[in-house]
């Protein structure tokens, strides 16, 4: 049993006590789910049903790239239901002989008007939509990463290590000299490492806009690395899992306030991937930030940190929010990303993204502040 089969299986087990006899993920433009490339390796495009007993089928809008990529019991393509995925869905329950009155999962993001429409061109069934269906059971399962999704975040992260040594060098060579520089240098380096895309908005902020969390637009003209704190955060998918890491760069001396801001972020981010392993609390490594930062006035405008995988921004959350109840576990990938910003100064961030083992953790990508 491959990994696809087992997180299939993983999945299928889940319906049967919620009563439910189908189950179906649809990733098409405007309702993008990543869980279908989680459970078939399908990267996009497609209906996927899976049944309470286990059986599969997948319906791809380009069934020869399912037949490159996709590892699932029974591909039918969508032009054989029209493009219509009323029709896929009445075509698949007669495939796979789902019997009259059963009850079929839809996605919680499926619209009143399809999820009407679903239910009138199939009266015989039971519709369910709801916020603790499949979709949202996968999103859980996304969170603990298992041995074949580690094994490509070991890949990823070297390759994004590799990729930040390049562009350090090319900084400190006068080789990259404007934020369209660095942005341009690094979507020609991740497609020549073999990557597919960047996770994400490359953000690459010279001195002038690094004041933004986020700044926008993400990169332009202006010059980056001068005198001043400039912030490159960007990550790289490689077979479809994404790192996501960000670097400041320091040029020149830097005044009182920059040495306070850069040394308040150093000593958080340390304090908080110390604070890393099972069975912590992540928001206490928020809360132990936030604190770190209260102490000398200072507020972080956005979360520590979030879980990395086929997306950006994935469970676990790391946030001092009060509905914040995760428990890190063997499995969470996370990063770690305090920042503090000011409109005369600029900005200063430091991420890395953290794998939670069973003994501790391990930091897998090796970003850094860099002195110019």
């Amino acid at each position: 049993m491959n990994a696809f089969e087992e997180r299939r299986k993983r999945l299928a087990a889940s319906l049967g006590p919620r009563g439910v006899a189908l189950a179906l993920f649809e990733d098409t433009e405007g309702r993008r789910d990543p869980s279908i490339r989680y459970l078939t390796g399908h990267p996009m495009d497609a209906l996927l049903f899976i049944a309470a007993d286990g059986r599969s089928v997948l319906v791809p809008w380009d069934v020869n790239m399912a037949a490159a990529m996709a590892s699932v019991q029974r591909t039918i393509a969508y032009t054989d239901f029209a493009r219509s995925p009323y029709k896929a869905v009445a075509g698949v329950l007669a495939e796979l002989g789902v019997p009259a009155g059963a009850v079929v999962d839809l996605p919680s993001v499926t619209p009143y008007p399809m999820y009407i429409r679903y239910v009138e061109e199939n009266p015989d069934y039971d519709f369910l939509c709801s916020e603790e269906g499949a979709q949202d059971h996968a999103v859980g399962m996304r969170a603990v990463k298992d041995a074949a999704e580690i094994a490509i975040y070991r890949e990823v992260s070297a390759i994004t290590d590799r990729v930040m040594d390049r562009i350090e060098a090319g900084v400190k060579r006068g080789e990259l000299k404007t934020e369209l520089d660095v942005g341009l240098f690094i979507e020609r380096a991740l497609r020549e490492e073999g990557c597919e895309r960047t996770g994400f908005d490359t953000i690459a902020a010279g001195p002038s806009r690094s004041f933004g969390i986020h700044a926008f637009p993400s990169y332009g003209a202006s010059d980056f690395g001068v005198k001043g704190m400039s912030i490159l955060d960007f990550g790289l998918v490689y077979k479809g899992y994404t790192s996501d890491v960000t670097m400041t760069f320091v040029r020149g001396e830097p005044s009182a306030r920059q040495k306070e801001m850069i040394s308040l972020v150093k000593k958080a981010y340390a304090e908080a991937e110390a604070l890393c392993g099972p069975g912590v609390k992540s928001r206490d490594l928020a809360l132990r930030v936030d604190a770190i930062f209260a102490e000398k006035g200072y507020v972080m405008p956005h979360g520590l940190g979030h879980g990395i995988g086929l997306e950006a921004h994935e469970m676990p959350p790391v946030r001092s929010r009060e509905d914040n109840t995760w428990v890190l576990a063997p499995g969470h990938m996370i990063t770690v990303e305090p920042g503090l910003y000011d409109p005369a100064e600029g900005g200063v961030r430091l991420e890395n993204d953290i794998l939670i083992t069973e003994n501790g953790y391990e930091v897998l990508t090796h970003s850094r502040i860099v002195y110019l």
